[in-house]
């Protein structure tokens, strides 16, 4: 047994990880619905569950963990992009899903052991529905399939919501054909544009939040050990998917321990793609390495929201600079490795990173063993897994603007400051900044270098 402890969103507490069965450990992560790249809060919660799959196969060995890591590849919003677009869901879909897994290489994380698609599952889901149905859990509407949720008592555990305050608290019904306004949706008909399977109840798609409820019992069993996604999955997805399973499979429990980790923000405010106010993790690997996005994710803990700005990144960026000093592509056995049960506290980074700037202030003093040590601790966090060399090359290829352009701008900034636009100057300095550009004012002249 472990001294594992991770915060247990189904109990409140910071909770001891007890596996059901440590040769079988099963977590499940919901992954992307791929409409759209992702952004870099998308990105936190990758990279976070991706720590904990490294902490697992520390304890555990990687031959005894399950990681499922789902793709949403039908979806409204999926449908909405591609009439907005004008071009097919395939290509969107194709086009986002590769792009998510070139994000996700870029920031080094681990291969989930299975990454299943919606689309691969919708007989599964079908034959959910049916039982479903079958045990009064759904009822059928005019080609509509609705989750009963009077017939669920725990609905709301997870989330701790009451479900008498949610009724009252509703909103009008949205549709008429639903019994309570709180039901929810697991098969909906198509119209004549949009992708469909036959189905027992006419042509249609299924509900979003009945893919997870299909995919985790079929990879890792009707009751398992960790589920994992952001905060915002809380409620009403993870909530929804414990009323469905549970309900077909007859449990108290879907999973153990339900791991949720905090928002991502811009300016405090959260950040997602309905606000407007995101960057994607393609856009920011133009200014940084994966290395360094990584580096910044992790910054803050899991649980705790998490500020994204230009001056986090330039504080990693250094940071990472600073510590490849000591970096050894030679790696050497570290015994009792004490850094290591930092993170056994429940993914406790920021005391990890400082137990980090700690062993590298030692290792600079000439000792080995502190320099073996670190090279390991920043290797088991998904960092220093490119040499030097190879990060060098990395520095300025984001830099896609000529040395033309970049003395046009700062002539046009120039002149900018000249005549009162100083909101114009910010402007052209931050595009510049953006395409990896930094420039300077020193004794009234303007000089640029890359980042």
């Amino acid at each position: 047994m472990t001294n594992l402890r991770i915060s247990n969103s189904l109990t409140r507490s910071k909770d001891l990880f007890k596996p059901i069965n440590p040769k079988k450990i099963g977590m499940y992560v919901c992954g992307p619905t791929v409409y759209a790249n992702p952004h870099v809060g998308n990105g936190r919660s990758l990279v976070v569950f991706d720590l904990l799959f490294r902490v697992l196969v520390q304890l555990y060995g990687r031959e005894n963990i399950s990681y499922i890591r789902n793709i949403t590849d039908v979806d409204d919003k999926i449908i909405e992009a591609s009439k907005q677009k004008n071009t097919s869901i395939e290509k969107i879909t194709t086009e986002v899903t590769n792009n998510f897994h070139q994000n996700t290489k870029e920031l080094n994380c681990l291969v989930p052991t299975v990454e299943p698609k919606a689309t691969e599952h919708i007989e599964d889901m079908i034959q959910m529905i049916k039982s479903l149905i079958e045990k009064k859990f759904a009822y059928v509407n005019e080609g509509h399939v609705y989750f009963r949720i009077s017939e669920f008592k725990n609905y709301g555990k997870l989330s701790n919501k009451n479900l008498e305050e949610l009724q009252v608290g509703s909103r009008v019904e949205i549709s008429k054909l639903k019994k309570n306004p709180l039901d929810f949706i697991l098969w909906k008909p198509a119209l004549n544009d949009e992708p469909a399977w036959d189905s027992p109840w006419g042509r249609g798609r299924p509900g979003w939040h009945l893919e997870c409820s299909v995919m985790s019992e079929k990879y890792l069993g009707k009751k398992f050990d960790i589920h994992g996604g952001g905060l915002d999955l809380l409620f009403p997805h993870h909530e929804n998917e414990i009323a469905q399973s549970c309900s077909n499979n007859s449990n108290s429990i879907l999973a153990n321990y339900w791991i949720h980790n905090g928002f991502l923000t811009m300016k405090k405010e959260k950040m997602s793609k309905s606000l407007g106010n995101i960057e994607t993790i393609t856009d920011v690997l133009k200014r940084y390495s994966g290395q360094v996005i990584r580096l910044a994710l992790l910054s803050a803990h899991y649980k705790q929201p998490l500020d994204w700005n230009e001056n986090l990144l330039e504080q990693s960026k250094n940071t990472l600079q600073k510590w490849y000093e000591l970096y050894d592509e030679k790696q050497n056995k570290v015994e009792n490795n004490h850094t290591f049960s930092i993170l056994l506290d429940d993914l406790n980074t920021p005391k990890y990173f400082a137990k980090l700037h700690e062993l590298f202030s030692l290792a600079t003093k000439g000792d080995k063993n502190k320099k073996n040590e670190f090279n390991e601790a920043c290797r088991l966090i998904g960092i220093f897994n490119e040499n030097k060399e190879t990060l060098e090359k990395k520095k300025n290829i984001s830099a896609k603007v000529n040395e033309k352009f970049i003395l046009e701008q700062i002539e046009a900034r120039i002149q900018a400051r000249k005549s009162g636009n100083y909101k114009l100057a910010d402007k052209i300095r931050n595009d510049l900044l953006k395409n990896g550009i930094i420039i300077e004012d020193k004794l009234n002249k303007t000089k640029w270098k890359y980042k």
